[in-house]
């Protein structure tokens, strides 16, 4: 019987009643799982994500320890007692796993229209307002500075950016931020729409866009380059992310190392994804999680990601005062770098308000341009408070 009794006492059952807030991290955890699964929010990461969630806060698994990452460090020391999450944690920690995820997305994307039109950089430079407008508001509401430049990365709608950024300045918070910034990148179809309609007027959204020059293909293997350098040498604390992007889409232009392309886009990809999700789904136990911080967070996320599409839309329109040729300010909204999601609205907007405008080639300058700025935004926020 006293076998019995001890294997019970060390059951999980026999601590659910210990801290009630275990239930209501697991019901969080049931509800993000559904809607990546029922409803499609950004499924590839928010699932994982929400299953890390999970496991960190079943009583007695002692998977992942916030206390051998406290104060921002690894305990080394405690190696010998890490539990597995622990061990998959050091990607996220050591800044591993965003860097990857930005060598599958450079596989993936094509700097052709940006290549082709440079004046949609500025449109996903401008995109970056909402990071630095919500790092505002967000040490006005009492957030270090640190914490605030976690909070307004949001704003860049680029989620290992994000990771990347708040692992370094404010791990603490990376549950909530990592859940704010892939939920609001999954609703950029319903977040957007409204703000680019209230900016413009029905004759902007109308306005058609001559066809892009085609981009030779010494430009597209000189231009990863040549960003490499020179942000590298302007922000290095960007180095990691703007090399892994450009990396992978220079082994694309290529065309000389298809199988590490295709490996970078897919078996890598996938494979880093899931570290990536569970890690920082663990990180979201319920001191962390349940507090008034999230409630600020998910609030200020969703205000970064709104000035931050108004900032593109707003810099087309005064762009349109100089410029000989219009730009059709809804493609300034793709400069969040939620790619191609963002550039997929725009062009939607704009067929909706004109049947046959196709503008999705033309967002995409602005919105690959988003992802080289949110990196570049990253690489200001370590450098200033890193």
């Amino acid at each position: 019987m006293e076998t019995i009794t001890n294997f019970l006492q060390q059951t999980g059952f026999s601590r659910l009643m210990d801290d009630p807030k275990v239930f209501v991290m697991m019901l969080i955890a049931f509800v993000l799982m559904y809607l990546a699964i029922k409803k499609g929010f950004e499924p590839l990461l928010l699932l994982p994500i929400a299953f890390g969630m999970l496991l960190t806060n079943l009583p007695g698994a002692n998977m992942y320890h916030t206390e051998f990452f406290s104060g921002g460090h690894v305990h080394w020391d405690q190696v010998g007692n890490f539990g597995l999450i622990d061990y998959l944690y050091l990607g996220v920690k050591l800044g591993i796993y965003p860097s990857l995820i930005f060598l599958g997305v450079g596989a993936m994307t094509d700097f052709g229209p940006l290549i082709a039109n440079p004046k949609s950089l500025l449109l996903g430079a401008a995109a970056q307002l909402g990071i630095f407008l919500t790092y505002l508001g967000a040490s006005a509401m009492g957030f270090t500075p640190a914490e605030a430049g976690s909070i307004g990365i949001i704003g860049g709608a680029d989620g290992p950016t994000a990771i990347y950024v708040t692992s370094q300045l404010a791990p603490d918070l990376l549950g909530p931020i990592a859940v704010a910034a892939y939920s609001y990148m999954a609703l950029v179809p319903v977040i957007q729409p409204p703000i680019m309609k209230a900016l413009t007027t029905k004759k902007e959204r109308q306005i058609e866009m001559k066809q892009l020059r085609p981009v030779k293909k010494i430009e597209k293997i000189v231009f990863p380059v040549m960003v490499t350098v020179f942000v590298a040498l302007l922000v290095p604390s960007a180095a990691p992310l703007i090399g892994a992007l450009m990396l992978g889409n220079l082994m694309k232009e290529s065309g000389m190392v298809e199988r590490l392309s295709k490996t970078a886009q897919n078996e890598l990809m996938n494979i880093v994804t899931i570290f990536l999700g569970i890690s920082v789904g663990a990180t979201a136990t319920a001191d962390v999680f349940l507090s008034w911080s999230t409630i600020k967070i998910i609030i200020m996320g969703v205000v970064a990601f709104g000035v931050g599409t108004a900032g593109g839309v707003l810099l087309a329109k005064l762009m349109n005062l100089f410029c000989k040729e219009k730009v059709n300010p809804l493609i300034g909204s793709a400069g969040v770098s939620a790619v191609p999601m963002a550039a997929r609205v725009s062009n939607t907007v704009g067929q909706k308000e004109k049947p046959g405008n196709f503008l999705l080639m033309h967002a995409m300058g602005p919105n690959v341009a988003g992802v080289i700025g949110s990196a570049i935004a990253a690489g200001v926020l370590l450098a200033l408070f890193g």
